[in-house]
C-alpha cells in the first residue's frame, strides 16, 4: 500500500514537472501554457520564463509567429483545451481583478474593472448590459432583464381604438427632456438621446430629434453645470466595447420634468 502511494505521489509530481518546464523553440518568443489560459512562456536567449496575465485576464495565443505578448479579457480569448485559470480575485463590483462585469442589482449598470479598480457605467434609457454580447441592447432582449417594465406604462395604442399610433414613430417621455419612446409595430420602447442633448418634439405627430437644449424651450438647463465636455472626453477615453451605447455613462442629476405643450 505505502509502495503504492509512492507510485502515485511520482506520477503527480511528474505531470506537475512537465506542465511547468518548456524548452523554447526559438531564441525569442511568446508562446501559450500547456493547460493554464492565464500563464505563457517568455523566451529570452533560449531562457524560457514563466508569465501570468493579471488576474481576470488570458493570453492571447493569436499570433501564428509568437512575437505579440498579450494579455486580453477573458471573454476576448479562446482558450481552447488550456482550461486552467488562476482563482478569481475579487474586489467590490469586480468578479476578477480584471474584467468587464454586471451589476449585482441593476441591469442597466455595468462595471469596468482595472486592477481591482470598479468604474460604473451605465446603458441609455431602455437598454440593459448583455451579459453573454457584453454590449447594451434592448432591455426586452436581455433574457434576465425581461421582467423589468421597459415603457413604465406608455402604450403605443390609441385609446378607444384597435390600431397603434403608427408602425415607426418617436413620443416625448413626460418626465424627462432626455428620454423618449420609440413605437415599433405596436410596442413601446424607452430610449434616450445621447449625452448633451435633449428629445425635442417635431411638427407632427410622432416625430422628434434630439437636439441641443438650447434648442428646446423647457429644457435649457436640463444639464444644470455639469462639464459635457469633460463627460464626453472620457467616454472617448474610457476604452470600453465598441458598442457607442454601452460607452454612454448618465450623469447623477435630477430630473426635471418636461414642459407641457399649451394648448
Amino acid at each position: 500500500m505505502y509502495s503504492r502511494c509512492l507510485l502515485v505521489l511520482a506520477a503527480a509530481l511528474g505531470v506537475a514537472l512537465a506542465q511547468e518546464s518548456f524548452k523554447c523553440p526559438d531564441d525569442f518568443g511568446f508562446y501559450p501554457h500547456q493547460v493554464s489560459c492565464d500563464k505563457y512562456w517568455k523566451c529570452d536567449n533560449g531562457v524560457a520564463e514563466l508569465k501570468t496575465c493579471g488576474n481576470g485576464l488570458a493570453f492571447d495565443a493569436t499570433d501564428s509567429k509568437y512575437l505579440t505578448e498579450n494579455c486580453d479579457y477573458l471573454h476576448n480569448v479562446d482558450c481552447g483545451e488550456r482550461t486552467q485559470l488562476e482563482p478569481p480575485i475579487s474586489t467590490p463590483h469586480c468578479e476578477r481583478l480584471y474584467g468587464i462585469f454586471p451589476d449585482e442589482k441593476s441591469c442597466d449598470v455595468f462595471w469596468n474593472c482595472w486592477n481591482g479598480e470598479a468604474s460604473r457605467y451605465q446603458c441609455s434609457p431602455g437598454l440593459a448590459y448583455d451579459r453573454e454580447a457584453r454590449v447594451c441592447m434592448w432591455a426586452d432582449q436581455v433574457p434576465e432583464c425581461r421582467t423589468e417594465e421597459v415603457a413604465n406604462g406608455f402604450s403605443c395604442h390609441i385609446p378607444g381604438e384597435s390600431s397603434v399610433v403608427g408602425s415607426f414613430s418617436r413620443h416625448a417621455h413626460p418626465e424627462d427632456c432626455r428620454k423618449y419612446y420609440i413605437c415599433l409595430e405596436g410596442s413601446a420602447r424607452e430610449y434616450g438621446c445621447p449625452i448633451g442633448t435633449v428629445f425635442k418634439i417635431g411638427d407632427t405627430d410622432g416625430t422628434g430629434n434630439c437636439e441641443d437644449p438650447e434648442d428646446v424651450p423647457g429644457c435649457e438647463d436640463y444639464y444644470g453645470d455639469l462639464d459635457l465636455k469633460t463627460i464626453r472626453k472620457n467616454e472617448l477615453l474610457s476604452g470600453l466595447p465598441h458598442d457607442s451605447q454601452a460607452r454612454n455613462p448618465q450623469p447623477n442629476k435630477q430630473v426635471k420634468p418636461r414642459p407641457t405643450k399649451e394648448n
